[in-house]
């Protein structure tokens, strides 16, 4: 009797103590936010995450009647920021800005610093499929890059190794055309572009919207496939790998926006719709489709589960590719 007494008291302190939280966090949300807003953006300013967390910000900051600065903190494929924001206050106050690269360096790099389960998803804001491009000079079809790679090796860059990118062409070539090819690794996106541009590398790969689609329109570059469930309307001339006999091969890198683990679920929803309403204003959208980027919408829920799924969907091409960062 003492014991289940003893139990009984214990389980009515955690519920007491529960509640107690709970009404804090209640209380606290309604005075979100009262102060500045931090967006920790995990790339280089100009890059695809940069671009979309400055345009959020700026809407973000006139519907919630804060400031919201953007700070980048770029370095080690977004493990830097990812650290930084994983390790804050779970207030509201600092919100990361990030990409594919969170879902991918869970099972990508060993040694990161902060687990895939210390982050609460936001939203996820835009998509762009990952494309595989070369120079208009070169092959003119998929079908003949891979009947030549069969016989000699070809080329491919990407905005470096371990990128969404490189891990696409390569478990492409790797995995289902059997094919040989060697990477070369480019210290970013734009030298990676001048370099297809001007014709030093066979192949490029790279997120569509990465600079690439202008020069796809205006036939200097070529659009061979793109890692989608459909064309892209910017390209609608660039034929998905499933259309040249690659079904279910589909990759797309995304922006979204992460808080550190336990902010309140209010401060969560609130911030989530509050961006949604900003990737549905006709303004922005007609700022980033012509790049190659799709806004997409949704709740926490169903931002979260598209994380939980990319992150099984990139260890697959990862663990078949044998790639691992310490």
């Amino acid at each position: 009797m003492k014991a289940t007494a003893a139990l009984l008291r214990k389980a009515a302190l955690v519920c007491s103590i529960l509640i107690a939280l709970g009404a804090f966090q209640s209380v606290y949300a309604q005075t979100y936010p009262s102060r500045v807003i931090k967006i920790v953006v995990s790339f280089s300013a100009g890059g695809f995450v940069d671009t979309v967390a400055r345009i959020v910000g700026q809407k973000l900051s006139q519907r919630l009647g804060q400031p919201v600065v953007i700070e980048n903190r770029p370095g080690a494929a977004g493990n830097i920021a990812h650290r930084f924001v994983a390790g804050a206050p779970a207030d509201g106050y600092t919100i990361l800005a990030t990409s594919t690269a969170l879902a991918i360096n869970e099972t990508l790099y060993s040694n990161r610093g902060y687990l895939g389960t210390d982050f609460t998803t936001v939203a996820i804001v835009a998509t762009t499929p990952e494309i595989l491009v070369n120079n208009a000079a070169g092959p003119s079809s998929l079908k003949e890059v891979v009947a030549k790679a069969k016989i000699n090796p070809t080329n491919f860059g990407t905005a470096g190794a371990g990128s969404a990118s490189y891990i696409v062409i390569e478990y492409f070539f790797k995995e289902l055309a059997k094919a040989q090819a060697t990477h070369i690794p480019y210290q970013g996106g734009a030298p990676l572009l001048n370099a297809t541009i001007s014709n030093h590398i066979e192949l490029a790969g790279a997120a569509m919207a990465g600079g690439f689609v202008p020069h796809i329109q205006s036939g200097a570059l070529r659009g061979l496939a793109i890692a989608s469930d459909k064309r892209a309307a910017v390209v609608p001339n660039v034929p998905t790998y499933a259309e040249l006999g690659y079904p279910g091969f589909t990759a797309l890198s995304w922006a979204g926006f992460f808080a550190p683990i336990n902010t309140p679920t209010a401060i969560i929803t609130q911030l989530n719709q509050a961006i949604e309403e900003i990737m549905k204003d006709p303004d922005i959208v007609s700022k980033i489709t012509p790049a190659g980027y799709e806004p997409i919408y949704g709740s926490t829920a169903e931002a979260d589960a598209m994380y939980r799924k990319d992150i099984e969907r990139w260890r697959r091409m990862i663990d078949a590719i044998g790639l691992r960062i310490e």
